[in-house]
């Protein structure tokens, strides 16, 4: 219990001998310039903080919890180990809210609880710590993890190992599987920073990966991989040595993970797999650069490193034929992931394709999808693979059949047009999202007899977001095979987009037609798509209209103002004449946006008389339109086509009938004024 008669302070209200701040200069810091919660030596303060943590109203203990480095910098190092820290750990049966800020704030103590030459007493933190990564919450343990963790951090070699390591050899060994869940998760971050006989210690806690609990091995298996990388990046070649703890321990445990009963256990088992074909990588290439160790053979390396391989595909070749649908989702969600590990090992792509492959005829529409998303990675692996049909026995082909390869792409791109026909609208909309980015890697004549037919199928698709997400991605194919062959078999499809129903579809495709204008040229795009651009102007939706103006704006910048003065501005300006003052409105906010994307020049010759001629409109609505148009671009202009141009036409508004042209010609008159005094 905390003591709070604290005579020190009673009768001064402050600590005694203000200011008494402590020698270390880190402690000093922290006491003066935390961030969070800024620590106030003052006794009322700590003596308040310290009630509300027993208090009975729970926001005044969580923002007590909150405040511990106030109370520890006025209780000083010493109480704060004797009185706070015993005072922590009686309460760990307090709610949740208020665990969590202390596990927290614990990990803000470390300079708080003292030290001298010959003891660090950070360690003295894990206490209260290691109670905390015992409770059921699994936010507080997360926390109470982040705080060990720092606290571990502090320490030198030898208490990081005796009290560190030794904490989590306690908490794996616990009865209640909550603390074995929060052990299983500071393994891997323990590892690398302990000796060797430590080293086969903390593996013998792997063990416990082997748990009774599903919670735990959930846990075990989630973290196995970070550990698997940990002891490459530590250990190097030795780790897969004949009795290394990779070959043993660790791929035992992959190995009985992966064939546990509940699902959310094998869940996991393609990303250890990832972090196990990363880990035979990394050891490959620290001896290619360092061969130091095992002989100095890199040749036996490599080879260990295959057989270790020869265990682990199989492993996630059944995760494709898993019977829940979550791991095989799981699995094709990350195989990009796979074939970029196992890349660089001889011979893996001819077990991986076809098992990626299987994950595209997958009973289960979602996770087709997600093997389609991951299409355009798994291509992009620069290995070679036998074509569809060749070598299905499994037999080993010889050196003579090597020719028969063909790329991960050429292979792949054979399943595409299954694909054009799924039932599932998702997946197609994810084929059609990728699909075209096979082209760079086919080259022209695979791409126009393999890849162009199936994407003119999607192009005629009949969902909508199908046909949207393939015209959106043939930039790649566009530049493979040139735009003329895919001309006249996007405009169909872009004419039915731009009158879909839904709003959100047309406001997809108008904000891809500068894309499709650099994509198609000018000539087709001024014969096609030009006046359906400018006929978004009056589309009954706002948002389309707003839309409609910004993309005049996008077109100007990118074809330039030559191109816009020719060809956009006369097809505005003929909708300024249309009976409907929306549509009128609605074209001077293009042409101003247009203006501010052309030169100076071309703004006051072309744009600037027509947007003024508009402030003559009958309708109030485009009046202040254009005032509030004038307020935009009159800025780009000089000083003498702002007092003989823009002026004389404010003045007429100012003095307009109606109040809201005169507010607004009013509002752009001063701002204008304050821009073209500060130019003096």
């Amino acid at each position: 219990m905390i003591d709070t008669d604290m005579p020190s302070i009673a009768e001064t209200g402050t600590i005694v001998g203000t200011p008494k701040l402590p020698t270390d200069p880190v402690v000093r810091d922290i006491m003066m310039e935390d961030i969070t919660t800024p620590i106030i030596i003052d006794g009322e303060e700590a003596l308040r903080q310290i009630e509300h943590l027993r208090s009975d109203d729970l926001s005044l203990r969580i923002s007590a919890a909150r405040k511990l480095t106030t109370i520890s910098a006025a209780l000083g190092p010493d109480r704060t180990r004797e009185e706070l820290l015993p005072f922590l750990s009686d309460g760990v049966d307090d709610e949740d809210e208020v665990l969590v800020a202390i596990a927290a704030s614990l990990g803000d103590l470390i300079p708080l609880v003292g030290s001298t030459a010959e003891k660090n007493y950070g360690a003295s933190l894990l206490g209260p710590l290691e109670l905390l990564l015992a409770v059921e919450e699994n936010t507080v343990r997360e926390m109470a993890a982040e705080s060990a963790i720092k606290v571990a951090n502090s320490l030198n070699d030898n208490e990081y190992c005796t009290e560190f390591v030794g904490m989590i050899g306690r908490l794996v060994t616990k009865e209640w599987f909550t603390a074995r869940i929060a052990g299983c998760g500071l393994i891997p971050v323990a590892f690398e920073k302990m000796d060797d006989d430590l080293r086969v210690r903390q593996l013998i806690f792997e063990v416990h990966f082997i748990d009774d609990a599903p919670m735990v091995r959930r846990i075990a298996s989630r973290n196995l991989g970070s550990l698997v990388c940990t002891v490459a990046e530590t250990m190097g070649s030795s780790s897969i040595a004949e009795n290394g703890p990779i070959s043993t321990t660790l791929l035992d445990l992959l190995e009985y993970l992966a064939g546990d009963q509940p699902d959310s256990v094998r869940l996991h088992t393609t990303e250890n797999c990832v972090c196990f074909g990363n880990a035979m990588t990394v050891i490959q290439n620290k001896a290619a650069s360092d061969q130091t160790s095992m002989g100095n053979d890199e040749e036996l390396i490599t080879i260990r490193s295959n057989a270790l391989v020869k265990r682990i595909l199989p492993l996630v070749v059944a995760t494709i034929d898993d019977r829940s649908w979550r791991v095989r989702w799981t699995a094709a969600s990350k195989f990009a992931s796979v074939v970029k590990a196992f890349s660089s090992i001889n011979n893996t792509m001819d077990a991986l394709v076809p098992a990626y492959e299987k994950l595209l005829q997958d009973p289960e529409a979602e996770v087709r999808t997600s093997a389609a998303l991951n299409l355009a990675e798994v291509a992009k692996v620069g290995s070679k693979v036998f074509p569809v049909g060749f070598n299905e026995d499994g037999m080993d082909c010889g050196d003579d059949n090597q020719n028969n390869r063909v790329s991960i792409a050429e292979r792949l791109v054979q399943r595409v047009m299954a694909l054009t026909e799924d039932d599932s609208e998702n997946v197609r909309a994810a084929l059609a999202m990728v699909a075209t980015e096979l082209a760079p890697l086919l080259g022209k004549d695979i791409t126009i007899s393999h890849l162009l037919p199936p994407m003119l199928l999607l192009l005629r698709d009949s969902t909508s977001e199908v046909r949207l997400n393939i015209i959106s991605s043939l930039t790649m194919l566009s530049d493979v095979i040139g735009e003329e062959l895919l001309s006249e078999s996007l405009l169909p499809a872009i004419l039915d987009l731009a009158q879909d129903g839904k709003w959100r579809i047309r406001m997809a495709v108008i904000e891809r037609m500068p894309l499709l204008a650099k994509q198609l040229g000018k000539d087709f795009f001024n014969d096609k798509l030009l006046e359906l651009c400018v006929g978004w102007l009056g589309d009954d939706i706002s948002s389309i209209r707003e839309a409609a103006a910004k993309n005049l704006k996008d077109l100007t910048a990118l074809l330039g103002p030559k191109w816009s003065i020719q060809y956009l501005l006369p097809r505005v300006k003929s909708v300024m004449e249309h009976p409907s003052y929306l549509r009128r409105m609605n074209a001077v906010q293009g042409l101003v946006k247009m203006a501010t994307a052309m030169d100076v020049n071309s703004a006051q010759l072309e744009v600037l008389p027509v947007l003024l001629e508009m402030a003559c409109d009958t309708v109030p609505n485009v009046r202040f339109n254009v005032a509030k148009g004038l307020g935009i671009v009159g800025p780009l202009f000089k000083k003498t086509v702002y007092e003989s141009q823009i002026t004389p036409v404010l003045g007429l508004l100012i003095d307009d009938p109606d109040r809201d042209v005169r507010y607004f010609a009013s509002k752009t008159s001063d701002e204008l004024k304050i821009v073209f005094e500060d130019d003096q």
